[in-house]
């Protein structure tokens, strides 16, 4: 049986938690700022959990993390 490939763009960008949960970065935080409060940025800099139900696609293109 041969090894399934990762997709990488994938792997950049999500990670697993010691749960097996799904995590990620927040968008819109890579410019613009000025427009955007204190309180919404720093919001922003906090990662958060996957949608389960995203969480099982993109269990399929990581398979190995």
């Amino acid at each position: 049986m041969p090894k399934i490939k990762t997709n990488r763009g994938a792997a950049k960008r999500f990670g697993r938690t010691g749960s097996g949960k799904v995590k990620r970065r927040r968008a819109f935080h890579s410019h613009m700022l000025t427009s955007k409060n204190k309180k919404r940025k720093r919001r922003l800099r906090a990662g958060t959990i996957v949608h389960p139900a995203d969480a099982k696609n993109i269990k399929k293109l990581i398979p190995y993390i």
